[in-house]
C-alpha cells in the first residue's frame, strides 16, 4: 500500500532522543529552547514558543491575544476542527467564513458581514500549507481592530509576498504531527513579533508561573501547554532536514501538476502569484458529480492510500447541533467537503510513484464518468 504520508526519520532522530533520555533532563529544557530558536530564525520573528500541539497552541495564542467568553472568533469554515475546539475551548464562539474553491483559503471578502460588536480575533487557516491572502485578511482586522492569529498548523516552510507563514499575523501556530511537513511525534509552536503577546504567552504556557531566584510565582491560571525535550530533540533533528524535505515536496508537486493537466474530472492546486505552498498536502478538486467517496476506495484498492481534504465545520455533528448552519450559506466549503481528495507526497516518493498515482486516478474516474 502506497500511504498517504510518511515522516522522513531516520538516525538522526533517534541519536537526538537518546542523548535527552541519557541527560535525564526529560521535560522542557535545552532541546526545547534550541527547537525554539531554530524555528524562530526559521519564520523570522523574535519569539517562539513550543508546545504540546498545535491544538493547545492556538488555545494559549487565543488567550493571549484577550479572547474571553463571549468574544467572537471569524474563521473559514473548511478545516480540521481543531480551529475551532480552540475558539470554543476559551469561551468563545468560532463565526464560519466561507472560502475560495481555488485554493480552500478563508475568503477575504466575506469577512465584513461576519464581524460583530462581539468579534474580537480573525484565525485564518492555510489550508494543507498554501498561505491565506494575508493582505487583505490583515486590512479586515486592522479595520475593526482585532489581532490575527495564523492556524499555520500546515504550513512551515510556506511563504506569502516574500515572508514566511507565521510572521504574517499577530501570532501564527504551527503543528508537528507526523503528517506535517516537520514533526516531533505530537507538538507545535507559536511564533510572533508582539513583544506583549509574546510575555502573555510565556506566563501562561507553563502554569501561569514566573520563576524567581528562589521558586515560582503564580501570577495568574495558566496551562501545562509545554513541549518536551524527548520530543523537541526530534524537532531539532528535522529542523535539519527541512530544506531537502520542501525541495521534495516542491519537486513531486510539479510533477503531479503536470501529469494532472490532461486529467479530466480533476483541478490541480491554483497557487496565486506571489505565494509560495508548502505542500503539506496535495489536496485536488473533483468536478461535481464524482462520487469522491467511490474515488477513495477504488485507490485503496489499487494500494493507494487517499482521504478527503479536510472537514467542512458546519457539517460535523457538533457544530451542526450547536449552530445549526445551512450548507447553503457556505456553499464553496459544502463543495469542498464533498469534492476534495488529498494524493499521497512525501519525499521519499519517486517521480514515478507519482505518475502512477495520476495513472490510477485517472483510470478511476474514467470508471465514474
Amino acid at each position: 500500500m502506497m500511504r498517504l504520508n510518511v515522516p522522513l526519520t531516520g538516525a538522526e532522530e533517534l541519536a537526538a532522543v537518546a542523548e535527552v533520555l541519557e541527560s535525564g533532563y526529560l521535560t522542557q529544557g535545552p532541546r526545547a529552547a534550541e527547537f525554539e530558536r531554530l524555528v524562530s530564525e526559521y519564520v523570522g520573528v523574535p519569539h517562539a514558543f513550543a508546545t504540546s500541539s498545535a491544538t493547545t497552541g492556538l488555545h494559549l495564542a487565543l488567550h493571549a491575544a484577550g479572547v474571553r467568553a463571549g468574544d467572537e472568533v471569524i474563521i473559514p469554515d473548511f478545516s480540521f476542527p481543531a480551529t475551532a475546539n480552540a475558539v470554543i475551548q476559551q469561551g468563545a464562539t468560532p463565526v464560519f467564513v466561507d472560502i475560495d474553491l481555488d485554493t480552500f483559503n478563508m475568503d477575504p471578502a466575506l469577512i465584513g458581514a461576519a464581524v460583530t460588536e462581539r468579534t474580537r480575533a480573525i484565525m485564518p487557516v492555510h489550508a494543507f500549507g498554501l498561505p491565506a491572502d494575508m493582505d487583505a485578511i490583515n486590512a479586515e482586522a486592522a479595520r475593526i481592530g482585532v489581532p490575527v492569529i495564523e492556524d499555520a498548523a500546515c504550513a512551515l516552510g510556506g511563504t506569502y509576498r516574500g515572508r514566511q507563514a507565521g510572521a504574517l499575523g499577530t501570532a501564527g501556530v504551527f503543528s508537528f504531527h507526523p503528517r506535517k511537513i516537520i514533526t516531533t511525534g505530537e507538538g507545535g509552536l507559536i511564533t510572533t513579533s508582539d513583544d506583549a503577546l509574546a510575555e502573555r504567552v510565556a506566563v501562561l504556557r507553563t502554569h501561569g508561573a514566573v520563576r524567581g531566584s528562589h521558586y515560582m510565582s503564580f501570577v495568574d491560571a495558566g496551562y501545562n501547554y509545554r513541549l518536551s525535550d524527548v520530543h523537541a530533540a526530534i524537532g531539532v533533528a528535522q529542523m535539519a532536514k527541512l530544506d531537502a524535505i520542501m525541495a521534495g515536496r516542491r519537486a513531486l508537486a510539479a510533477t503531479y501538476g503536470e501529469a494532472l493537466a490532461g486529467v479530466a474530472g480533476v483541478a490541480a492546486p491554483h497557487v496565486p502569484e506571489g505565494t509560495e505552498h508548502a505542500y503539506q498536502s496535495y489536496v485536488v478538486l473533483l468536478d461535481e458529480g464524482i462520487d469522491r467517496n467511490a474515488v477513495i476506495d477504488a485507490m485503496r484498492a489499487a494500494e493507494i492510500e487517499t482521504t478527503l481534504g479536510t472537514y467542512s465545520m458546519h457539517l460535523q455533528p457538533y457544530f451542526r447541533d450547536r449552530f445549526g448552519i445551512a450548507d447553503e450559506q457556505l456553499p464553496q466549503a459544502t463543495r469542498a467537503h464533498a469534492s476534495a481528495l488529498t494524493l499521497p507526497l512525501y519525499p521519499q516518493l519517486a517521480e514515478s510513484d507519482v505518475l502512477r498515482v495520476v495513472e490510477t486516478l485517472a483510470r478511476v474516474l474514467e470508471s465514474h464518468a
